[in-house]
């Protein structure tokens, strides 16, 4: 079915929705994507795509994870003249869509109830395919537009960080697909640090000589209540910031437990966490607060002879905070196109990271649009059908619009 409604561009919304049932189909977990960027190079070939438009970078060796693929880019030469677009979106889903079944249930695409679907982002695979099939299958005059299908977001961002922004042909603007709403513009996001510390305690017999023992989870006990009565857990909220903080993992090496045994003294543990917040100046102020806390506790923890824990605390940025202003091109260009379409703007900051976030720092102005993922990274996930077809017209008049 062709249609026309509410929108200067023509969607086939039915194809729209093959496209999209066929991506979600492949399997192609965070780090394993190499199969998912196969299919989408068949279909947008299909599309009429020459093969020599379609290439991968070399991101992937520079990722520090195991990773198959990389970011897969389509280069597609403007029919009349404009600076470059860039169109983005994320190749691979969280490893619980690993085996996905979607169904299309009335204007629903949703699993069979035992893995997530992976509508985050496959909304925007095939959303990115729909805008090069029709730009091309109705010869619609557009600038020239560049599709970035990138590798690693679930796992870190990787591949936007990674990624040459030079390979990209020097884009003035980029619009990101990795949302729910169509109405719902992200037009900023959190940065975030990391953190984790190895605490090496002595062992020690715990009802002989207790005395004689360092207990490495005393030692991080104590310091995640200091962090906590200092105010930098959870919602934090300072006079110079705020931000959130969380504890994900508290556990020994190679994810076994910390210790082994309730008759020894735990002689190590290893603690994770994240700091977040609009300014990443003040995540590390987050992260300062809980490096202190773990110095304090490791002076309270003594054995017999006055020794302490050794205490190694390390922290690395994951990605940068950004926000758009509303006047930036690309926030006006998205704007516009949803009064066209009838639909009124909202203006989100996201607390968790895109890979926008990367791409603004790579100087590349980026705002996030949805396409009907919902209740992503759970096996109750679902695609919304009505708001991916909005999704797919929002896209396609950014990519045709003059100016």
């Amino acid at each position: 079915m062709d249609t026309m409604t509410n929108t200067s561009v023509p969607l086939d919304v039915e194809v729209a929705i093959d496209h999209l049932m066929n991506v979600l189909s492949v399997e192609g977990i965070t780090g394993q994507e190499a199969n998912i960027a196969a299919a989408v190079s068949e279909a947008l070939k299909k599309a009429g795509v020459p093969a020599s438009a379609i290439r991968f970078d070399d991101a992937n060796k520079r990722i520090p994870l195991p990773t198959e693929t990389g970011n897969l880019i389509v280069d597609l030469p403007g029919t009349r003249p404009g600076p470059r677009l860039l169109f983005s979106t994320h190749l691979d889903t969280v490893p619980l869509c690993a085996g996905a079944k979607p169904r299309r249930e009335g204007d629903r695409i949703v699993s069979d109830g035992t893995t997530a679907l992976g509508g985050d982002a496959r909304t925007g695979v095939a959303l990115l395919i729909v805008v090069a099939e029709t730009l091309l299958k109705n010869q619609l005059p557009h600038p020239p537009v560049t599709l970035l299908f990138t590798v690693r977001e679930e796992s870190g961002l990787h591949g936007a960080r990674e990624l040459n922004p030079a390979d990209l042909k020097d884009p003035v603007m980029c619009i990101n697909v990795d949302g729910q709403l169509a109405s719902e513009l992200i037009i900023g996001a959190v940065g975030q640090e990391n953190w984790e510390v190895e605490i090496k305690g002595k062992a020690s017999h715990a009802g002989v000589a207790p005395d004689e023992g360092i207990s490495s989870t005393l030692v991080g006990a104590i310091a995640l209540a200091e962090a906590r009565n200092a105010g930098w857990f959870g919602k934090v909220v300072k006079p110079d910031g705020h931000g959130t903080s969380n504890v994900g993992i508290f556990g020994g090496k190679d994810g076994k437990p910390s210790g082994d045994a309730t008759n020894v003294v735990t002689d190590y543990t290893y603690i994770k966490g994240e700091a977040r917040s609009p300014e990443l100046t003040f995540a590390t102020k987050i992260v300062n607060g809980y490096e202190e806390a773990f110095a304090r506790a490791r002076s309270e923890v003594k054995d017999h002879e006055g020794g302490t824990a050794d205490v190694t605390f390390r922290r690395q940025p994951a990605y940068p905070p950004f926000e758009l202003g509303k006047d930036t091109p690309v926030v006006k260009r998205a704007t516009e196109a949803l009064k066209i379409l009838g639909i009124e703007p909202t203006y989100l900051f996201s607390n968790g990271g895109l890979d926008a976030n990367w791409l603004d720092k790579h100087g590349i102005p980026t705002i996030t649009i949805g396409a009907g993922q919902a209740r992503i990274h759970t096996i109750n996930e679902y695609v919304n059908l009505t708001e991916y077809e909005k999704g797919c017209r929002l896209g396609l008049l950014m990519a045709t619009m003059e100016g």
